[in-house]
């Protein structure tokens, strides 16, 4: 979610009057980037599993510990890249008895095999290492450790990195493309406070030397950013909705104040159940953890600062006050439990398929709890955070998001194809159908298009195209043309027929424009009787006189 903060404070002023505006894409990427975000046949693995066991002092902001990667080869593998920061010390790379070598490349690992390990085979490392993790200076706008105090002196400690990436704190294979099917969490902390990481708690140990060993199981494929640690002097309550266990974790001074605001809980499971089926991770449980920052979509622990507040922060980013009926931090990075952990994409340039569509579940609840009229607009309201400066899509292979417009952007084109389906009974049920086919999947944005294209007629792809891969938006053009009224879509795509809703003395008709010039059948006597339904289509409207 982090990229949505840096949203609500760009400043949307340079767009020039046609809307053509330059993509986000660089001119240069670096090696870095390519070994971050490339899948080199150094990558040619799947990763099973990750079992790590990590001890974490406070006082010297020092980690040190292991993760045990399983894997299977994809082909023949002599050389195998892990991923860890610089800052990092690797202290040995163990395969079954055998120590290691490798070499180092940025933050890239390249582990070297004395015989390689044959197409097919399961085979695991284990890495120790030790060091002092980045600290983030302002989390969760950027990646690494938060160490903070709580009111009453205690420790409370949190790692956020999505984007940053997770090998900052861990080695693994730091690519979306790729999750353990299981991990097993082991954080070992001072005695006296708790950590909670993803999954069900196994049990408690004491170390006998001052700390305490927690252990997570997560039974479902995880993403890396996913996979964190909360340490603090927590209080523990629990409810269920259905058959879903719901843990809370929260700061003791704040357990009434929890106690209220979380039961916004119940009402979500209840609308996203109806419109997106059943939670994905049941096995794993639902935890809502308080932390020393704003807010992350952590898989089954999810992270929650919002200082019980509603709205963004006690604010609302729509503009319209409807944001303020609920708390954002909880539905939006719950969103995210459908839409970026349990459907993930396989390159952080389509980033918009978790960001888009999450933004989109916040609609949802809306129109869940307080009807449509409020939900569309909610969504007409966020589209002021909307630059179109840059296309939503990033470069593939090289560790790039798109423009932050995925958010409210992304959001507003799920409801234009909502409108362009007009029948509301098929739109829910592609929507469910789409988190149910592709649940714990790993998919991009053609796998997205085909699957949301399929049940209409209208052929979607050009719109897809406008909207995801140029910064304007398309332009619905009128003018008169002797006592007639033509209109036409101006776009960067060729072959636009997308079907909008316009009212023409106030009422409403469909229009099957194109990028040619048509005339409206209907008499119409001046431009101003002609409006837009803006509402449920996100364009431009141009009069020309």
């Amino acid at each position: 979610m982090k990229n949505i903060f840096l949203m609500i404070i760009a400043v949307i002023t340079i767009t020039s009057a046609n809307g053509q505006v330059l993509s986000n894409k660089q001119k240069k990427y670096t090696e870095a980037d390519s070994l971050r975000g490339s899948l080199r046949p150094e990558r040619a693995y799947d990763v099973l599993k990750y079992h790590l066991q990590v001890q974490i002092d406070p006082e010297e902001r020092y980690i040190f510990g292991f993760n045990t990667i399983t894997f299977k080869a994809e082909t023949e593998l002599p050389t195998l890249q892990i991923d860890l920061f610089e800052n990092m010390k690797i202290d040995s790379i163990m395969h079954g008895t055998e120590k290691l070598g490798y070499k180092r490349n940025f933050n890239a690992v390249f582990v070297e095999f004395e015989e390689s390990i044959t197409a097919e085979t399961t085979d695991s490392i284990q890495v120790f290492y030790s060091g002092n993790p980045i600290v983030a200076k302002n989390a969760p706008w950027d990646g690494g450790f938060v160490f903070k105090k709580d009111e009453e002196g205690n420790p409370w400690i949190a790692v956020t990195v999505q984007g940053t990436g997770a090998s900052l704190w861990y080695p693994n294979k730091d690519h979306q493309s790729d999750e353990p099917e299981e991990a097993l969490i082991e954080i070992a902390v001072p005695n006296g406070l708790t950590n909670v990481s993803n999954g069900r708690l196994l049990g408690k140990t004491d170390l006998h030397n001052g700390y305490t060993r927690w252990s997570y199981k997560v039974s479902n494929p995880i993403n890396n950013y996913d996979i964190v640690f909360n340490i603090a002097n927590y209080v523990h309550f629990k409810d269920t909705y259905k058959d879903l266990d719901l843990d809370y974790y929260v700061l003791p001074y704040n357990l009434e104040k929890a106690k209220n605001q979380f039961a916004e809980v119940i009402p979500m499971m209840e609308c996203f159940y109806e419109k997106f089926g059943e939670y994905p991770f049941k096995e794993d449980g639902y935890k809502l953890v308080e932390t020393p920052y704003l807010g992350m979509e952590h898989q089954s622990a999810v992270a929650y600062g919002n200082y019980y507040k509603m709205g963004y922060l006690g604010r609302d980013l729509s503009g319209t006050g409807i944001g303020l009926k609920w708390d954002f931090i909880i539905i939006h990075e719950s969103g995210h439990e459908w839409f970026g952990n349990s459907i993930t994409a396989k390159d952080i340039a389509d980033m918009w398929i978790h960001e888009g569509f999450t933004t989109y579940s916040e609609a949802v609840y809306i129109e869940c709890r307080w009807g449509e009229e409020d939900a569309l607009e909610y969504l007409k309201g966020l589209r002021k955070n909307i630059g179109n400066q840059a296309s939503i899509i990033g470069d593939y292979g090289v560790n790039s998001e798109g423009s932050s417009d995925m958010y409210p952007k992304g959001a507003n084109l799920l409801n234009t194809l909502r409108s362009i389906y007009n029948d509301d009974e098929l739109w829910w049920k592609t929507l469910k159908n789409y988190t149910l086919t592709f649940r714990h999947k790993i998919i991009d944005t053609k796998m997205v298009e085909d699957f949301f294209n399929a049940p209409v007629e209208t052929d979607l792809q050009p719109i897809f195209d406008q909207y995801l891969r140029y910064s304007a938006i398309p332009v619905l053009e009128f003018k008169e043309t002797g006592k007639r009224i033509s209109y036409r879509w101006k776009t960067d795509v060729a072959d636009f027929n997308m079907p909008v809703d316009v009212f023409i003395n106030k009422k409403e008709i469909r229009l099957t424009p194109s990028n040619t010039w048509k005339e409206l059948s209907k008499k119409v006597e001046d431009l101003d009787d002609i409006k837009v339904n803006d509402k449920e289509f996100y364009i431009q409207t141009e009069f020309l006189k």
